[in-house]
């Protein structure tokens, strides 16, 4: 019985139309999210260690570089952190007569950092949407000591950046003033050096120079974020154009399966099935 668990079900693949790309019987490329840029290196690395004479090949520049490569041929497979647009969904079919299949990797509880000598321990939906929109932009407004708020954001090709815009601005801007931060490590270092700043990014990404906000009264622990009760989780995927076959699948299944799930979890997101 196979271990493929994807959703998003192929909705639309005509026959004979498809225009899938064929990429090598032995290399894999995938591109795209930079929350999953660490996780998919070792996955990478593993998966390669036990199976000689296979090339898994990773880049990450975003979400939104993952779908365009995708769509372009150039990657056999998407890494995303957050859903396709319609619009990226309409590109994927014109180009290739398919609405893609995403395949569920890992959880990940998406965090809103803040520095340790903040005295802000929780935020909620609102005072966030507040925060990042530049409504709220000093501390004193959110029950901190008080100065200035500087927000820092991943730049628009982030899925991060769409996903946190979406779920908490509901679709609105970001604030004008925010400071831009190229990955998610520099989101952790600017945050780390400033401590007026708060920021947000997969769980992974998180050190002690940095202390994580509880978001409307809950923090980002494996319980809250299992039981959908912390706001932010959510699901780190592959998307390929089609359902996976030969090394693709066989790539997917064993990140599904318990070596994969196992680097999941020491990486530091939430495997599939519960820790191993």
């Amino acid at each position: 019985m196979t271990r493929c668990f994807s959703i998003g079900v192929l909705v639309a693949l005509l026959a004979g139309c498809a225009s899938v790309p064929a990429p090598s019987e032995r290399v894999v490329t995938i591109i795209g999210s930079d929350t999953m840029l660490i996780l998919n290196r070792r996955l990478a690395e593993d998966f390669m260690r036990s199976h000689p004479g296979v090339a898994v090949n990773v880049d990450g520049g975003g979400t939104s570089t993952g779908v365009d490569a995708l769509i372009g041929g150039t990657a056999s497979i998407c890494a995303a952190s957050r859903p396709l647009t319609p619009s990226e969904v309409r590109r994927l079919y014109d180009r290739h007569r398919t609405l893609g299949v995403r395949s569920l990797v890992a959880q990940d509880a998406l965090s809103v950092w803040v520095h340790p000598e903040n005295p802000v321990t929780e935020l909620s939906m609102n005072e966030l949407a507040g925060v990042f929109s530049g409504r709220l932009a000093n501390w004193k407004e959110v029950g901190g000591k008080g100065g200035p708020i500087t927000v820092v954001v991943r730049p628009p090709a982030s899925g991060t950046y769409r996903f946190f815009r979406d779920r908490v601005l509901a679709g609105g801007a970001y604030s004008g003033g925010a400071a831009p931060a190229a990955t998610t490590r520099d989101v952790v270092d600017r945050v780390a050096g400033d401590p007026g700043a708060v920021g947000f990014g997969g769980a992974a990404y998180r050190t002690g120079a940095v202390r994580a906000c509880a978001v409307d009264g809950v923090l980002p622990t494996e319980e809250a974020t299992r039981e959908g009760r912390y706001p932010l989780n959510r699901h780190l995927v592959f998307v390929t154009v089609a359902p996976p076959e030969g090394v693709s699948r066989g790539f997917i299944d064993w990140c599904q399966g318990p070596e994969g799930q196992a680097v999941v979890a020491e990486i530091g997101y939430l495997p599939l099935w519960g820790r191993r």
